[in-house]
């Protein structure tokens, strides 16, 4: 890359960056941090339970949000160390105020940060991965901060199969790539990740809530665990 292409490359990656940032921090400001909490939770949930985390055991959330998973993490076991990386500073301070764990720590930066490095017996991340400049690299980086036998799982709603979302990138505001499921698988392989498994994570649908049926009964979340 010459160096007048490189410093475009950089001068868009940054503003990629900015613009999501300036979403997040506003997302953590207005309440839909929590929101996302309760929404995610119960997929969420299911995914971190995947990574099969345990004492002494150092876990990572990729795009932390609120920290609630970071939280999950602590509670594991006193000896756990769990980090939580975001982007939006706005949504540190949040998850540092919601949390009061000794054992979880909370960093702003954009991954990979050299403020949160490596190895990892688990690594999470949930709603996160489309929305990075350089989704190749950051899967590199990813599997070069796993401890040999580590677990990474990613979950998003954000893909190809789920026509629902297409429309988000125009509805926020905030740049996302759309790959489908099989684009995701060959990513992680790419990377280096033995045992890839792909699943869609749904909700059960229940009439009586009062609730409307949607993408989330029958399409689902996509979570991808690969392996090192």
């Amino acid at each position: 890359m010459s160096g007048g292409a490189k410093t475009r490359y950089t001068r868009a990656v940054s503003k990629h960056l900015d613009t999501v940032k300036a979403v997040f921090d506003h997302w953590a400001q207005n309440g839909r941090a929590d929101g996302m909490e309760r929404g995610h939770t119960p997929v969420a949930r299911r995914a971190f339970d995947r990574l099969e985390l345990a004492a002494g055991q150092r876990y990572l959330d990729i795009g932390c949000g609120n920290g609630y998973t970071v939280r999950w993490a602590a509670a594991v076991d006193p000896s756990v160390d769990a980090n939580g990386l975001d982007l939006a500073p706005e949504m540190i301070d949040l998850a540092k105020r919601k949390t009061d764990a000794g054992n979880a720590r909370f960093v702003a930066g954009a991954f990979p940060s050299p403020d949160v490095a490596g190895p990892f017996d688990a690594v999470f991340s949930m709603e996160v991965f489309y929305y990075l400049p350089d989704i190749d690299a950051a899967l590199a980086a990813v599997y070069e901060a796993l401890a040999p036998g580590g677990r990474f799982v990613s979950t998003i709603d954000f893909y190809g199969e789920n026509a629902a979302s297409h429309s988000w990138p125009e509805d926020t505001g905030a740049p996302m790539t759309l790959w489908s499921e099989a684009q995701w698988q060959e990513a992680f392989e790419r990377a280096g990740f033995g045992e890839v498994e792909q699943t869609r994570l749904t909700q059960t649908f229940d009439p009586a809530a009062g609730a409307e049926r949607s993408w989330i009964h029958d399409v689902g979340s996509l979570m991808t665990l690969g392996r090192r």
